[in-house]
């Protein structure tokens, strides 16, 4: 998967601009005062938070950004000022005065947050004719807009600035707050994540439920796209009338994610606008947000740090291959657009058969991985006689085959575990099953957006038939 360059993207990012403060220190004692623990402050940090975040995200990645908001005239503005000329991030904000600039206050220790404060003042009677005015005149040095609603009264006019932008032909992303995505209507894209969605929709037990409230607010709002970040368990992008597009969560350590949908709005975006499509863009937001949540705080991702997370990894070798050792590499693979196979079997006895079988299909994607039965697995299920050949040359046999690319085997009777620990893309079974449901690991291959195929045998042959006929020869 390639990252483009972003240099030459111009973005515009509107909406509540935030100090995001920390004050770092160590705790050993409980206050006299109340059952509190007593912080001795060491270190203090400033970041950019809310819209600025997003900002400072796509200056990171090399966009050409500008950000229009409110600060106050205050100390907190200026240090906004400062933070946002040092990432060369062209701030446009106005003053909100008397309001405060809206400030989070984070009080950390060993690394856990204590306490947030929160310093801030609605800005929903703010007079929109400035902001309107300042969002027309930036526009013309845009590609693309975000607005990121955080739910503190800069986006008030959200309908004026989506019907602007529209006029020049310039697309809109927008991460919601509100409960009324009506408010959103005609956005190039939505993001809410699962939690948002649900207070809109209700709950959405189970991916089904999600795509189908999805599409429908599609159609009644008229989006052009929506895009569901669902935490630890990925991503989910809708289009009008094409395929929907499940993506699995790629972070390994979880340390914070706070700021993460911003990460994911600001590398969305600046594909978009560096001309990659919704999908591509997608797909490379969400190898960001791993990124960024094994960071701690509010935090950002660059271009360097994308490419190096999506170096293509050399595939684990051919043949026998150890579970971990798969998995290792399995995220990668599905990054550089590889769709991984996956069927099962005994394969006691290997048969014309078992060959046209799995280079049927190999033909599906890109990789096949077979599990194997072991041969205690074999016995439960075929008999005390079997299998003819233990589990080492059955699996060198399938090892061998050119359309064969990994061998694992399994002990327990089915190799749903197996298969819940790979999600394949596609799961492949042969036989004449009417009922895909009786497939073992069929759920969680289509939950997560795989699909199962059924294949036919070859007739006259199986593993059972030969050996029958040997011993009756042999009688």
């Amino acid at each position: 998967m390639r990252v483009p360059d972003f240099s030459q993207a111009r973005i515009l990012v509107v909406g509540d601009l935030m100090l995001d403060r920390y004050w770092h220190g160590t705790t050993g004692r409980i206050s006299p005062e109340a059952p509190v623990p007593v912080v001795a402050v060491e270190q203090e940090e400033a970041r950019l938070g809310g819209a600025a975040n997003v900002a400072l995200n796509l200056a990171h990645l090399g966009v050409q950004v500008s950000v229009l908001g409110y600060l106050g005239e205050d100390d907190q503005g200026a240090v906004m000022r400062r933070l946002m000329a040092q990432a060369s991030i062209r701030c446009l904000a106005l003053s909100c005065m008397p309001a405060p600039t809206i400030t989070k206050l984070r009080v950390m220790s060993r690394h856990q947050q204590l306490i947030r404060l929160d310093f801030e003042a609605s800005l929903l009677d703010m007079p929109e004719a400035p902001l309107l005015a300042a969002y027309r005149q930036a526009l013309g040095e845009a590609d693309l807009v975000i607005l990121s609603d955080y739910a503190k009264g800069t986006l008030g006019p959200v309908a004026s600035l989506l019907a602007l932008a529209r006029q020049s032909g310039i697309p809109v992303l927008v991460d919601p707050k509100a409960r009324d995505f009506s408010r959103y209507a005609g956005a190039s894209l939505l993001t809410p994540n699962l939690a948002e969605l649900e207070a809109v929709v209700g709950n959405c037990a189970d991916l089904e439920v999600l795509v189908q409230k999805g599409r429908a607010l599609l159609e009644q709002h008229e989006l052009g796209a929506l895009l569901v970040t669902r935490g630890e368990k990925g991503m989910t992008l809708l289009l009008p009338g094409e395929e929907v597009m499940h993506l699995p969560a790629h972070a390994r350590d979880v340390y914070d994610v706070t700021g993460a949908g911003d990460t994911v709005i600001a590398v969305t975006a600046a594909a978009l606008a560096a001309g990659e499509s919704l999908p591509h863009a997608v797909q490379l937001a969400n190898w960001a947000a791993a990124i960024v949540v094994a960071k701690l705080g509010t935090a950002s991702v660059s271009a360097d740090e994308l490419r190096s997370a999506l170096m293509p990894a050399p595939a684990p070798e051919r043949g026998i291959i150890a579970l971990n050792a798969l998995q290792r590499h399995l995220p990668q693979l599905r990054a550089q657009g590889e769709r991984i196979v996956l069927t099962n079997g005994c394969f006691d006895l290997l048969h014309p058969g078992h060959i046209q079988y799995l280079e049927a299909a190999r033909q599906l994607g890109d990789r096949l991985l077979v599990l194997v039965n072991s041969d205690a697995s074999v016995s439960r299920l075929k008999g005390p006689s079997r299998p003819v050949n233990p589990l080492a040359f059955r699996m060198t046999m399938l090892a061998a085959l050119a359309c064969v690319d990994w061998v694992l085997a399994f002990d327990e009777d089915t190799p749903a575990d197996m298969i819940a620990a790979i999600v394949p893309d596609i799961l492949v079974k042969g036989g004449d099953y009417k009922d895909i449901r009786q497939i073992a690991g069929h759920d969680v291959v289509t939950t997560s957006g795989g699909r199962v195929e059924v294949l036919p045998f070859l007739d006259g042959y199986s593993s059972t038939r030969l050996i029958d006929a040997l011993r009756q020869r042999s009688e």
